[in-house]
């Protein structure tokens, strides 16, 4: 089978939206996360969170269309435009049935619905928007940007919170497998409004200090959740041969390797072991067919808890054995917060980035990594050849997905 790879990159992210500004505040380790600004949230547990300044609708589709939609769906129609114009892409200047989209979703149009129903308890029915049965839902993003763009190609959503940006990319490269050239995938998230925010926090993973700086805290021995943040990647995922004969002018990456198992354990409790993480990283290693000390980089799920961090430690330490000690870890998202289906998206895109410039960001607000875990995390930028990136994704209810990348064939540094 034809390699499968991805020319293009869109973000919407609380660093920047754009890839470069994305890219230059996560070399440059800002931390994006801060008081909720977009409601009182000060009767909550949860205060903070990673949010996108100065992002307007407006500026990136027609104002009609945005009373029809979600702010999520927003931010993935942006994302999309932008990763399309770094493709050189244009779906209209070819059969419109060689291109699908495919999202990942957690959360939805979940500020829209809230307001939509709450016209409803305190107005009645006929107070409610035509639009409430597709801004809401799951999918709203794949249709929108379907839509928007014109494809014709084979669309879906798939629905397991964190690990779906990356759940996004396999289903891609299985379209892509199966004779359609290229998907539109990866995921956008925007879950702070009061509704989301109590839906999460019932969870029992988010952290309760309201100091950015001692919230969300990866690997750390402060670690006490996450701060929830809205954003998201976009990508565009080809066949090699279309993008060798479009003349595509960069392929960041070849999806070498893919793999999601299931926890099969209590769907609001984590597992007590790391069997089935560590029976995903493997698959995704063989297949890429490659050896486990063949990875240059490790991008983690970093879930913030001592609890879920320990797990994926120790499914890292299981996963490379000896090589564990040796391989960079790096989750940049504690820069920003997590972004659900958003966030594993983002981090595919900083491993191509890493991979184009030879530079590994830190991990996001890590100031004192737990002793016992022995793994080699980023703690300052660090400028290195990487040719191969391991990405891990985790969702709530037990959902876990690898992807690995390559430098395509003739581009290794």
């Amino acid at each position: 089978m034809n390699a499968v790879v991805i020319t293009g990159i869109g973000i919407v992210a609380p660093s920047g939206v754009g890839t470069e500004p994305y890219w230059r505040s996560t070399m440059d380790g800002e931390l994006h996360v801060r008081p909720i600004e977009a409601f009182d949230a000060s009767g909550y547990d949860t205060t903070i969170a990673g949010q996108v300044p100065g992002f307007r609708a407006e500026d990136y589709i027609d104002d009609r269309l945005t009373v029809q939609t979600d702010r999520w769906t927003w931010m993935a129609l942006a994302a999309a435009g932008f990763a399309l114009e770094d493709a050189g892409y244009d779906v209209g200047g070819r059969d419109r049935y060689h291109t699908g989209v495919a999202f990942g979703s957690g959360s939805g149009g979940v500020e829209f619905g809230q307001r939509e129903i709450q016209a409803l308890w305190s107005q009645g029915r006929r107070a409610v928007s035509a639009y409430q049965s597709i801004a809401w839902f799951y999918a709203a993003n794949t249709g929108q940007v379907s839509i928007r763009h014109g494809t014709k190609g084979p669309s879906s959503v798939v629905v397991t919170e964190g690990a779906g940006g990356l759940d996004s990319i396999g289903y891609a490269r299985r379209t892509i497998r199966r004779g359609t050239p290229t998907v539109i995938a990866g995921g956008t998230e925007a879950p702070l409004c009061p509704y989301s925010l109590a839906c999460q926090s019932a969870s029992g993973r988010l952290t309760t200090n309201p100091d950015p700086r001692y919230g969300y805290k990866p690997f750390d021995v402060s670690a006490n959740g996450y701060a929830p943040g809205e954003g998201g990647a976009v990508l565009v995922v080809e066949d090699i041969e279309q993008a060798r004969r479009r003349h595509a002018e960069r392929m960041y990456a070849e999806v070498a390797g893919y793999a999601a198992t299931h926890d099969a354990h209590h769907h609001h409790r984590p597992a007590t072991d790391a069997t089935q993480l560590t029976r995903c990283m493997r698959r995704a290693i063989e297949d890429a067919r490659i050896e486990p000390q063949d990875v240059d980089l490790v991008i983690a799920d970093g879930a913030g808890s001592r609890e879920l961090d320990a797990l994926e430690v120790r499914a890292i330490r299981d996963t490379f054995g000896d090589y564990a000690g040796e391989v960079p870890v790096t989750a940049p998202q504690g820069y920003i917060g997590r972004l659900c289906a958003g966030g594993s998206a983002l981090n595919l895109a900083a491993g191509m980035l890493a991979m184009r410039d030879g530079v590994v960001p830190a991990v996001g607000n890590l100031d004192d990594p737990v002793p016992g875990y022995g793994l080699d995390f980023v703690r300052e930028l660090r400028r290195m050849p990487v040719d191969v990136v391991l990405v891990n994704g985790r969702g709530y209810g037990g959902f876990n997905s690898t992807v690995v990348l390559r430098k395509p064939a003739g581009e290794s540094g």
